[in-house]
């Protein structure tokens, strides 16, 4: 059984590290709340392996992420906390090995990988650094067979999006801490855009074009994940729609700043996330609907592209002013 001092330790790591997910995790019911905290405290623990300011050689980064992969499929024992706890964890809720391997490998990737030429290279990436994630809190809830099977490929795509999101905000911090790119490189070329400019921190109309692209796509993954959410547990169902519109709210901070995140990162206040943590709140009150109140929520998604389904006027989504 996961011990208490484990959770406390995965929380700490949660809270420090990432504040949004945070929010939206206290909402989930404490026997998901608290394996929620080890899945997390793993990944940061992971992650920090390749991204942390002052990191080893790339061979030793590697022998440290096979030790934590061994150790949290069980096969190696652990005195660390939160790997012993994430290996129980992986075990009690069959959560399937090869989704803990794809997001270790995932994270191997960032020790020699820094660019990505398309989309399609960097979905790959995302399916272990993010589908993975959002496949292993889906077996955490325990669903039965057939309702895990429709709930599967919306929190593969709802993983993605939050990743996106991510990579969207963080432009400037990926390329001044960890000389990387995310952007697809066949985005920026689209738009004129050299891979220069971007390391160079110089933005433009053709900056934002590209920005923007990859914004609409990462709203239509937003839409076919937040489709999967009344598939999940009704305790767990406000919670996992809070984490979408707080990670959403940063496009409208983006949009905001005319796509530039190259000068700046966006970051959401304490005030705005207990304000839409209150609203959403309020909202489900009254109308237990998730995709309902996501669009009612969310009303800066790109006005340009062509909806259908919930939003106001026949649109997906609500139009902006």
């Amino acid at each position: 059984m996961v011990e208490q001092n484990q959770v406390a330790r995965s929380k700490r790591i949660q809270r420090r590290t990432g504040k949004t997910f945070h929010v939206a995790t206290r909402l989930l019911p404490q026997r998901i709340r608290h394996p929620t905290y080890v899945l997390y405290g793993f990944f940061r623990i992971a992650d920090e392996v390749v991204d942390a300011e002052d990191t080893a050689p790339p061979a030793e980064q590697r022998a440290e992420l096979d030790r934590l992969r061994a150790a949290a499929l069980g096969e190696e024992p652990t005195d660390d906390p939160v790997l012993e706890a994430f290996a129980e964890v992986v075990e009690r809720n069959g959560i399937p090995d090869e989704d803990v391997h794809s997001f270790v490998d995932a994270m191997a990737s960032d020790i020699d990988t820094d660019r990505y030429e398309t989309y399609t290279d960097l979905e790959a990436y995302m399916d272990g650094s993010a589908a993975a994630v959002g496949r292993m809190m889906t077996a955490i809830m325990d669903l039965d067979e057939e309702t895990e099977a429709r709930a599967l490929p919306h929190a593969t795509k709802l993983g993605e999006a939050f990743q996106m999101t991510n990579f969207l905000r963080d432009v400037r911090e990926d390329v001044v801490e960890r000389d990387r790119i995310y952007l697809p490189l066949e985005t920026l070329r689209r738009h004129g855009v050299s891979e220069g400019q971007i390391l160079d921190l110089e933005f433009d109309d053709s900056v934002a074009a590209a920005i923007r692209e990859e914004m609409a796509r990462t709203e239509r993954l937003y839409e076919e994940g937040v489709a999967g959410i009344k598939y999940l547990p009704d305790d767990c169902q406000l919670a996992v729609l809070l984490a979408a519109v707080l990670y959403v709210d940063h496009h409208r901070l983006i949009r905001n700043r005319g796509y530039d995140t190259v000068s700046t990162t966006p970051e959401l206040s304490l005030t705005r996330k207990l304000s839409l943590l209150v609203r959403t709140r309020w909202k489900w009150q009254w109308n237990r609907d998730p995709e309902a109140v996501f669009y009612d929520m969310c009303t800066d998604f790109d006005p340009s592209r062509e909806r259908h389904g919930h939003g106001p006027h026949g649109t997906g989504v609500p139009q902006t002013d």
